[in-house]
């Protein structure tokens, strides 16, 4: 099969060369009509115009074929004898001779001219593109970010649909990332590059007869991993010309992407990567293995705190709601080492259901009623507040860590408060205390996953996973939560905000038709 490019480089020469003829034509009335108005006997020098702009446009031979034609048009219509190519005068010979050479080096010049214009035009590109990749590496947080921003950047670069595979592990992962997976033949070839590392570059047929080339982006860093770029149907000269490119592009690429230091950056946010899983691992392995012997302590602690002996051991007594209250804690974290594990890793997906906020409420404050203890508590839940499509689990253990958190930062004997309403198509749940408060520097980072304050490290038990958490499941269930503060030692006010759409009001009385 005849290759597309060629195909489409000798259509434009045939374009070129027959609008430069046009051109030709139209110089040529021009020079009839000066000729014959104003009665200039020689105009062949207007002929450079045609060879100018044919060289500027189309390239060197249509400006050849201008300067031609353009010697043809002036011996048979203005040198005498006229309509013959026959010239009388040496003197017009000359003249004919030094119109020919002008417009050799006319062309030769305009076509350099373009040549350097297009090169510029190619090296702005380029050095925009290189800008964009290399903000987008600066962003970058993980392996797989880093290797779509290489993929990207070479697809660009060499303008054929490219796809990188990083290692053996993600054989597929780059054609799913595409939206389209290569060729059984280009995977299997791509399978060998990765387990060699330093295998040499192949060529595949596709299944539809298409050339793909396989090859590894640097045989020097092997973390830059294997690509496989689409040649097409192009013919064997086509594709040899288009390896030679491959080559200069790869060698440009592989060096910007060492002086960028990418290789280190993959290796450390691989390195990170897998910190990151054996570290959720170990946390959600030792959070199982001790709820069973904790689930055993809050049992026995519980029984002996009912234990009719122990009624009037007051000493004894208050050892066991200690033993009882430490449990409760650390079960409490232990649930939180869970949750956070399971945010990090799986994700929280909500099991959407319509839920009225009052019993959410109501679960939430049953749930911290112990820990309520020696606070006064405000409810202020109207009768009327519309029902929410929410994961009611998630909204609720959101609520749990808003007491808990009011609880360990108010003083004991202070009142918690908690106001719902609906406005704006929107639920808010706010939990008010008149505790420590918040700073301008703490405001924004008690989302953040581990957010301590330097006030209350000392003093204040927690992991400072409570917020992190909440924020997660109450985002899961597409809201959001808030945080207000007059000050340090003013209170806090966290609340809780969730969409109550028209859709939603729509679904529900569907549901109740049926």
């Amino acid at each position: 099969m005849p290759d597309r490019s060629a195909l489409r480089k000798l259509r434009s020469q045939v374009r070129g060369t027959l609008l430069t003829f046009g051109l030709v034509a139209i110089t040529t009335g021009v020079i009839s009509l000066i000729i014959f108005s104003i009665g200039l006997t020689r105009g062949s020098v207007l002929y450079v115009i045609p060879v100018m702009i044919a060289a500027i446009r189309w390239g060197i031979v249509p400006s050849l074929f201008a300067a031609f034609c353009g010697v043809l048009a002036s011996a048979y219509l203005f040198f005498p004898p006229l309509y013959s190519f026959r010239i009388k005068d040496p003197q017009e010979v000359i003249n004919l001779i030094l119109y020919v050479f002008t417009a050799v080096v006319v062309s030769q010049l305009a076509t350099r001219l373009k040549r350097e214009l297009e090169l510029s035009r190619q090296r702005e590109i380029d050095l925009r593109d290189l800008y964009a990749f290399s903000r987008r590496l600066a962003v970058a947080f993980d392996v797989s970010d880093i290797h779509a921003a290489i993929e990207d950047h070479l697809a660009s670069v060499l303008q054929r649909k490219v796809v990188l595979f990083a290692g053996a592990r993600e054989g597929t992962a780059a054609g799913r990332r595409k939206g389209s997976a290569v060729p059984a033949q280009v995977q299997a070839e791509v399978t060998k590059a990765l387990s060699a590392r330093e295998a040499a570059a192949a060529i595949v047929t596709g299944n539809a007869g298409e050339t793909w080339l396989v090859r590894a982006v640097s045989p020097k860093s092997p973390e830059f991993g294997v690509i496989a770029i689409d040649f097409g149907h192009a013919s064997q000269a086509s594709v040899d010309e288009l390896r030679v490119r491959v080559d200069a592009v790869l060698a440009d690429a592989t060096a910007t992407l060492e002086r960028l230091g990418v290789a280190h950056a993959i290796s450390e946010a691989r390195m990170r990567a897998q910190t990151d899983q054996l570290r959720e691992a170990l946390i959600g392995s030792v959070s199982h293995e001790l709820r069973t012997p904790l689930a055993s302590i809050l049992g026995a602690a519980t029984v002996l705190s009912a234990a009719p002996a122990l009624r009037n051991e007051k000493k004894l007594k208050a050892l066991v709601h200690d033993v009882r209250n430490e449990a409760e804690r650390l079960n409490s974290d232990i649930q939180n080492l869970l949750d956070a594990t399971r945010i990090s890793s799986d994700g929280v997906t909500p099991h959407l259901e319509w839920a009225d906020p009052a019993d959410i409420i109501n679960a939430a404050v049953d749930r911290c009623r112990r820990r309520l203890t020696g606070r006064r508590l405000d409810l202020n839940v109207p009768d009327d507040l519309p029902l929410v499509h929410v994961d009611p689990v998630l909204v609720q253990q959101a609520l749990v860590q808003l007491f808990d958190n009011a609880v360990k930062y108010s003083p004991p004997g202070s009142r918690i408060a908690l106001a719902a309403r609906a406005r704006d198509g929107r639920l808010v749940i706010g939990v008010s205390d008149k505790g420590a408060g918040l700073t301008d520097a703490e405001q924004p980072l008690i989302w953040e996953r581990f957010a301590r304050g330097d006030r209350h490290a000392a003093n204040t038990s927690g992991s400072g996973l409570g917020l992190w958490i909440a924020n997660a499941f109450v985002a899961a269930n597409g809201g959001k939560m808030t945080a207000t503060s007059d000050g340090p030692d003013r209170g806090t006010t966290v609340a809780i905000e969730l969409p109550v759409t028209q859709k939603a009001v729509t679904q529900l009385e569907s549901d109740a038709d049926e």
